[in-house]
């Protein structure tokens, strides 16, 4: 073991935190859009009209049985023989966009579909619009069923951007290469790469669990639902007070 540990690190170390934060970026990117994306096309798998609903079902069979290289490879090198050229950075958020958009869709389907129609039903009874009704409370309800899923899918993004180093992308898996490239020490270097992605993915893993939990819970995560809970609450307790000092008075 003690010639495992020969190449220089200190040496890559601003590589590496390039690379890192690179990889981050194609995470962050990727996943807003890919989010963006997959309700779209969830809605449109939705839709009353049978058109629609028949382009975002092709949409989501092509993309999720076509493999995520062959569609880095389209969208970088068939792009640009079509003289459509894309730089690295584009190309691959775009792939990774509507590569998991496409799962992304059927996780937001299915969530959306589980909300009992009666929902729908009581919001049309108060007035409320069918923007309103989506927004307030099938939204609210469906994002509590598709966060197991969707969790998953960010891990597995953050992974899939290792992809990227076919079309040599600056992330972490390209950065590891080349350490490689300059080193020969293949072994050395790819256990340091794939500890550096282990903790990235472990942290965010588990956060998103504490999170899901506190969904689940029915805990709120923002401050301004925080303090809508506490002062329902103390309306609450101040109108079972009234009740019963009345009830005493009666007495």
């Amino acid at each position: 073991m003690s010639g495992l540990f020969q190449v220089p690190w200190s040496d890559y170390r601003g590589d590496l935190l390039d690379a890192l934060g690179r990889t981050v970026s194609y995470t962050v990117v990727s996943f807003a859009g890919a989010v963006f994306l997959g309700l779209a096309v969830a809605l449109l798998r939705l839709s009353r009209a049978w058109p629609l609903r028949t382009v975002a079902a092709l949409y989501t069979e092509v993309f999720k049985n076509v493999p995520l290289l062959a569609i880095i490879f389209l969208t970088y090198f068939g792009l640009a023989s079509a003289g459509i050229r894309l730089d690295v950075f584009s190309a691959g958020c775009l792939s990774l966009i509507v590569f998991y958009a496409a799962y992304l869709s059927e996780i937001f389907r299915a969530a959306i579909s589980g909300v009992h129609d009666g929902q729908t039903e009581a919001g049309e009874a108060l007035g409320i619009g069918r923007a309103g009704i989506f927004l307030h409370i099938v939204l609210p309800q469906a994002v509590r069923q598709a966060l197991p899923g969707t969790n998953t899918m960010l891990v597995d993004l953050l992974k899939s951007t290792s992809l990227l180093v076919t079309v040599s992308a600056a992330e972490l898996m390209s950065e590891g290469r080349l350490i490689t490239s300059a080193t020969f020490r293949a072994l050395e270097v790819y256990l340091v790469i794939s500890a550096l992605y282990f903790a990235l993915c472990y942290p965010l893993s588990q956060l998103l669990l504490f999170l899901e939990r506190k969904v689940r819970a029915g805990i709120p995560l923002s401050p301004w639902r925080r303090r809508r809970v506490r002062a329902a609450r103390a309306l609450l307790a101040s109108d079972l007070d009234a009740t019963a000092g009345r009830k005493e008075a009666a007495v």
